[in-house]
């Protein structure tokens, strides 16, 4: 088996040579060069697009339809359960329908660290 040294001044001398002559382009083969990089350049638009409403810019910048229909079901089941409210979720508010409040504090709904202190 033979031992390749890694000697770089060899090719670097190369590359050296190579930056020192340099040829210039002859101005016809530049020009044949941009004319065929023109012609394959997309054709540009006929007219510029229409203006969006600005409903239709907020529903494109929102995710389109798919997502404002999302929205505004979100939004329904919000105001339904906010009118009809659930009796479960009466129990967990500060004031009853009544106007009377309820026989806790908003304190007692919040976590306390006294659980994770407890023995287990």
């Amino acid at each position: 088996m033979t031992e390749r040294k890694n000697d770089d001044t060899a090719l670097e001398a190369l590359f050296a040579e190579a930056r020192r002559e340099s040829a210039p382009l002859p101005d016809d083969l530049f020009a044949r060069i941009m004319a065929d990089a023109e012609s394959r350049l997309p054709a540009a638009p006929a007219a510029s697009p229409r203006r969006q409403s600005r409903l239709a810019a907020l529903g494109a910048m929102l995710g389109g339809w798919p997502s404002m229909a999302g929205l505004a079901t979100a939004t329904l089941a919000g105001v339904w359960i906010g009118v009809a409210q659930p009796s479960g979720l009466s129990d967990l508010g500060l004031w009853s329908g009544d106007g009377v409040q309820a026989g806790y504090e908003l304190g007692d709904m919040m976590p306390g660290y006294d659980s994770l202190t407890g023995e287990g």
